[in-house]
């Protein structure tokens, strides 16, 4: 995963342009805050170290909420883009655990962008309401996805109708969440997250066979 960059041509348009800046700028932003943290990363220095002059990550976003809800939202598409991706056509058990390998490969391979990403994610619990709200329709949409997933797998017989997904969804994403805190607290131990990603994967998988199992008992 990597924030898009645009094709240019000799004279590239003015949306490719702007495509080109706001890639840098986010690239350099997700750098400052793994490195520094959201609090001291400034406008200023993302402008800089993206090649462009002091000013031009004000004038582009207006303020450093304004540039992290940006960075959430362009990330966290992509993030979602990437997952669909590796669960395809899969329902249940095994879209579980192919969303779960894919979230461990996604941390993985690409560390600084999920790494803000995920700090920004846990700052949305401050005051910043657009930034709040960004998150909130990530999640959402992360649960729906999950809930689709189980939701599809109770039609083709593989799990029990007794399974509440939508409770099941929600538990996942937090325990999601958990895994998440743990990687940001010690990001170099690779084996501690991806045990804990392992773990998940089988409580998750117990716990929609036992209900399945119970329900025709």
């Amino acid at each position: 995963m990597s924030v898009s960059q645009p094709l240019i041509h000799d004279r590239p348009s003015h949306a490719e342009r702007t495509a080109l800046s706001d890639a840098r700028m986010v690239d350099a932003a997700v750098g400052l805050i793994c490195s520094k943290g959201a609090t001291k990363t400034t406008l200023k220095e993302v402008g800089e170290i993206a090649g462009y002059s002091r000013g031009l990550a004000s004038q582009r976003f207006g303020s450093k909420d304004k540039l992290f809800t940006f960075i959430v939202r362009s990330v966290g598409e992509l993030w979602l883009e990437d997952l669909r991706r590796a669960v395809l056509d899969n329902v249940g058990i095994e879209a579980i655990e192919k969303a779960l390998d894919a979230h461990y490969a996604f941390i993985v391979r690409d560390a600084p962008a999920i790494r803000a990403f995920y700090i920004l994610w846990f700052k949305s619990i401050g005051p910043d309401e657009e930034l709040k709200k960004v998150v909130a329709n990530i999640h959402d949409r992360r649960r729906k996805d999950v809930e689709k997933w189980l939701r599809k797998a109770i039609f083709t017989g593989e799990l029990s109708k007794e399974v509440d997904c939508k409770s099941a969804a929600q538990n996942f994403c937090a325990a999601i969440i958990g895994v998440v805190y743990q990687w940001l607290a010690n990001p170099a131990d690779k084996e501690q997250i991806e045990a804990l990603h392992e773990t998940l994967k089988l409580q998750t998988i117990l716990s929609l066979r036992r209900n399945s199992v119970g329900s025709t008992t």
